[in-house]
């Protein structure tokens, strides 16, 4: 029954929360039509984006910053050992993705930092020391 509701009218009560800045995306292209998954998480002191990217090497992504906007990509192609095997039937030889990101002005760029370990790329955005939220303290009356 849901399944036949028209979106145009149900309210979609996330549709705010992810047309942020942070969370569009921009230029976002891939030659097999497929997109990897992110996570995008915020902390007290950080942003955190993990994207799933399984079979690619630490070697074949590129991260780049330029106006503010944060580009994940990678172009992975055959090596020259796989052209000389003889395969019945061969369905990848090429990978390649492309995401990017708007980061808000809170992000220090000069302090980002990049991982990757078992098929995740992680890659940690630390904020401004100003855009830092301070605990909340009591102030003693006298």
């Amino acid at each position: 029954m849901l399944a036949r509701i028209n979106r145009n009218y149900v309210p979609a009560y996330w549709d705010d929360f992810f047309n942020d800045k942070f969370f569009n995306q921009l230029n976002s292209t891939n030659c097999n039509g497929n997109h990897p998954a992110v996570n995008v998480s915020e902390e007290d002191k950080v942003y955190t984006i993990e994207v799933a990217a399984p079979g690619i090497a630490r070697k074949d992504f590129n991260l780049e910053i330029e106006n503010d906007v944060l580009t994940i990509s990678t172009e992975k192609k055959e090596n020259e050992d796989e052209k000389k095997q003889n395969f019945l039937r061969r369905e990848f030889n090429y990978q390649t993705f492309k995401r990017s990101f708007q980061l808000p002005e809170s992000i220090d760029q000069e302090q980002i930092k990049a991982t990757h370990e078992a098929g995740i790329l992680t890659l940690t955005l630390p904020k401004k020391e100003e855009e830092v939220q301070k605990a909340p303290r009591q102030i003693e009356v006298k």
